[in-house]
């Protein structure tokens, strides 16, 4: 593929020591991030199951839910998207189906996880994972589907909830060997366990940094001295904005007027620049002019 999304988010990573990825949970939010300067931004299975579902995350959502996202997200911004696929949305031929068409939706790669189908979200507790050969399976049915060789397959283990460090290094070994193109270790809880498991593979390393969960707010440079390549921040907008808009509809309810609030709001103008509104506009006088 001449237009690979997977070698855009490869370039990025080779780029950043570490790579900072910031979730996006819609086509404006990643209009801001790559604004920002970001290089690569994500879609959170969470973040699709609360913002566009209105449930919580525990397998709720579907694949067709996710790729409506992706699509509007990558419709609107050439930045490369990682996508949370969950558990892969069923066996080895869904799994085959959610790699082809997350390509063909323009995502430049995917984590896809060794919880049983029914998951939970990876900072909760009673998380039941897979057997590790299910897991290689899942792995190696995503490698074999992929239609641009560079899309990202991220395996992703909860096995230290489960099991301890020693098992999800295991299991991180497994994978690598299954042809995992990176590895998402959840809910790591100290600095020195992504020093152990970096002594034993060599594919790149994700930190998920999401907040209010299992693992502390470790700095990036920190994290980089420990071996991690990725630093994720799931839903770090999404928290805010939410909170931000529950202050809202409280003050539009009780008071008798939003002016106090404006100084929090971005602005019509600070819109149309994000969106290049006035090109669109100068567009339509040119065509429709006499």
């Amino acid at each position: 593929m001449n237009n690979s999304q997977g070698k855009k988010l490869k370039a990025a990573l080779s780029n950043n020591s570490p790579l900072k990825i910031v979730g996006t949970i819609n086509a404006y939010t990643a209009l801001l991030a790559e604004k920002e300067g970001h290089e690569a931004i994500y879609l959170s299975g969470g973040g699709v199951a609360a913002s566009s579902l209105g449930v919580p995350d525990l397998g709720i959502s579907s694949l067709q839910d996710v790729l409506v996202d992706v699509e509007r997200i990558t419709n609107a911004t050439s930045l490369p998207l990682l996508v949370d696929a969950d558990t892969g949305w069923g066996g080895a031929f869904n799994i085959s189906r959610t790699v082809k068409s997350l390509i063909n939706y323009g995502a430049a790669g995917m984590h896809i996880e060794d919880q049983v189908s029914q998951k939970r979200c990876g900072h909760r507790p009673n998380k039941e994972i897979v057997s590790t050969q299910e897991m290689i399976d899942r792995i190696k049915t995503s490698v074999d589907s992929k239609t641009d060789q560079d899309f990202v397959v991220m395996a992703r283990t909860d096995a230290l909830a489960n099991e301890g460090l020693e098992s999800a290094i295991e299991r991180a070994l497994a994978y690598q060997e299954a042809g995992a193109d990176a590895l998402f270790p959840e809910a790591f809880i100290k600095l020195e366990q992504y020093v152990e498991l970096k002594k034993h593979i060599t594919i790149p390393i994700l930190a998920n940094i999401t907040e209010f969960g299992q693992t502390p707010l470790f700095g990036c440079d920190e994290l980089a001295d420990s071996g991690v390549d990725m630093v994720l921040y799931p839903l770090t907008a999404f928290r805010a904005m939410s909170k931000a808009a529950e202050m809202v509809y409280r003050e539009i309810k009780h008071n008798n007027s939003q002016e106090s609030l404006l100084k929090n709001m971005q602005t019509r103008d600070e819109l149309y620049d994000v969106l290049d509104y006035h090109s669109f506009e100068n567009k339509l006088d040119e065509l429709f002019k006499d």
